[in-house]
């Protein structure tokens, strides 16, 4: 269905990549994988034609509908909701539009006036035969949660999340052939990723995803698309199976001096130690079943360098971690949380989730002392040394400094090697540690925090949404991390394999600000939701 033919992609004297062909076939789902600035959003641009400056042939065949996941969330503000998703059909939206008009506006004893509405009919007929747009936009629009009741609201009256909601919409309604997704999971919450997952395995034509949801990639995705030595490699199978299989190349060759039977247990360990950190011992068989069938010939192991994770508590925890108590808050007339009593054991782990705006960051904010609850109270424990991940990292790392020193204005004393080595353990070499934080992108910004909480060395992590803005390889290390800490964490966040990766304890919130308590996994929380126990 797509084609891509000797394709080469310069930024001046820099080869983002080069001969790469193609061929990008129907009922095909692929995940475009690759590192930060790899060249994953220029090539899926190059491929929807919203970028012409390259060398090589990019073919759709022709007839086919294709379909861009918008990313201004302010391009449509004078639309209606409804409106806005009905644009997605741009041509069934023109005639809908010019009717309307014409039937306020036009002299109907005129007989071209009556032509044209019989052309604009016509229209109407090919591209909604069964005459229910309306009810079709409006069912799409609720699955993504966003009422019926609101679809003839102006789209400028949505924050950025409800708004990225209706451009997903728009793009998923029209049922295109051939599917561009930048970033779909984007500020959807659980629930809403899962429906998405199920509509995109629906999709009978060939679809190009980028997302560093390696839950999402696991479900929805055929094929991988790898970004990486300046090359664009095809795999076949999920993010799990191409993951696997190239780390199991790189073992392989660190191992290629060794005996065969050495290589094998360590080859097996890493298995069981892959599956054990995603807390999913149960699937360590399945894993390694998939693992003898790879075809694992053509497939290099990647460039790319993962991060290394580790918090190391500095104080030993007490009998005593956190416990807040009757906590309720309000703003305005519209409440938030409601009787919220919750004691943390030590060395609880938990995933806090919830859809959108039920108030899962005003209640770490109330947990870090940075809002006062309507009522109620909190109590941390007195050995208790707690770190704080904001959801909006901007507002903490400013200031015109270099990395190394916005990180030593927390500790002075501290020793400089140290410092040093924390900021290469996110990957900032000594010259990247010499940039001004002002220059830095929202990835950086975020590795940053996560340098400032290694340093703290904190034995009570509160975390919200961390894996924004992070690549694959650093969700993997934040969950490992966070897996072998000796400590708390309550974490916020919609990547379900990093919560899957941690989580010993599971707190959802409600709309209506109560709220569900559930001792155990997140894999564990989610079966039991689906077989109707909790």
């Amino acid at each position: 269905m797509v084609t891509v033919q000797k394709l080469i992609m310069r930024y001046g004297s820099r080869v983002l990549f080069q001969d790469i062909n193609l061929k990008l076939d129907r009922h095909k789902r692929y995940g475009l994988i690759g590192a930060n600035g790899a060249g994953k959003t220029t090539f899926l641009r190059i491929l929807s034609g919203q970028i012409n400056e390259y060398e090589g042939d990019i073919r759709v065949a022709p007839g086919l509908k294709v379909g861009v996941l918008g990313q201004n969330q302010f391009a449509f503000e004078n639309y209606t909701i409804a409106d806005a998703v009905l644009y997605g059909n741009k041509r069934l939206y023109d005639a809908i539009k010019e009717k309307e008009e014409l039937y306020m506006t036009a002299d109907f004893e005129d007989e071209a006036t009556n032509n044209r509405l019989a052309d604009l009919e016509v229209i109407c007929v090919e591209e909604d035969p069964t005459y229910e747009y309306d009810v079709n936009i409006a069912k799409i629009l609720a699955n993504v949660g966003i009422p019926a009741e609101d679809n003839n609201q102006l789209m400028s009256t949505l924050d950025s999340a409800d708004k990225f909601k209706v451009l997903l919409a728009q793009v998923l309604y029209p049922k295109p052939d051939v599917l561009f997704l930048d970033e779909p999971t984007n500020n959807l919450d659980i629930q809403t990723i899962s429906w998405l997952e199920n509509e995109l395995k629906r999709h009978e034509g060939t679809m190009v995803v980028i997302s560093h949801d390696r839950h999402f990639l696991n479900a929805v995705v055929t094929n991988i698309l790898d970004v990486d030595y300046q090359k664009i490699r095809e795999f076949t199978g999920n993010f799990d199976d191409w993951y696997i299989a190239a780390n199991v190349i790189a073992k392989q060759l660190e191992l290629n001096n060794a005996k065969k039977e050495k290589e094998k247990d360590e080859l097996e360990a890493f298995v069981r130690r892959f599956s054990a950190n995603a807390s999913k011992a149960k699937q360590a068989t399945s894993r390694q079943k998939k693992l003898d069938k790879l075809v694992i010939d053509d497939i290099k192991p990647s460039s790319r360098r993962d991060p290394s994770i580790v918090f190391k508590p500095a104080r030993t925890m007490g009998d005593e971690a956190l416990s807040i108590v009757n906590i309720n808050h309000s703003y305005g007339n519209k409440e938030v949380l409601k009787n919220i009593t919750l004691k943390f054991e030590p060395g609880e782990k938990v995933a806090l989730i919830g859809s959108n705006g039920v108030g899962k960051s005003t209640l770490l904010k109330i947990i870090m002392e940075e809002i006062k609850p309507t009522s109620g109270a909190v109590h941390w424990g007195a050995t208790i040394e707690n770190s704080y991940f904001p959801q909006d990292t901007a507002d903490t790392i400013k200031g015109d400094g270099t990395l190394y020193d916005w990180l030593r204005g927390f500790d002075p004393k501290r020793d400089i090697a140290e410092i040093r080595n924390c900021l290469g353990r996110m990957l900032f070499n000594g010259e990247q540690q010499e940039k001004s934080v002002v220059s830095i992108s929202g990835g950086e910004k975020h590795r940053m925090m996560l340098s400032k909480m290694m340093l703290e060395g904190g034995n009570f992590l509160v975390l919200d949404e961390p894996s924004n803005h992070l690549d694959l390889e650093a969700i993997v290390a934040l969950g490992e991390g966070l897996h072998q800490f000796k400590g708390n964490v309550i974490c916020v966040s919609h990547d379900r394999e990093l919560l899957d990766a941690y989580a010993n304890r599971v707190i959802e919130l409600h709309d209506d600000g109560t709220y569900t308590d559930f001792k155990g996994t997140y894999e564990e929380f989610a079966e039991a939701k689906e077989n109707g126990h909790i």
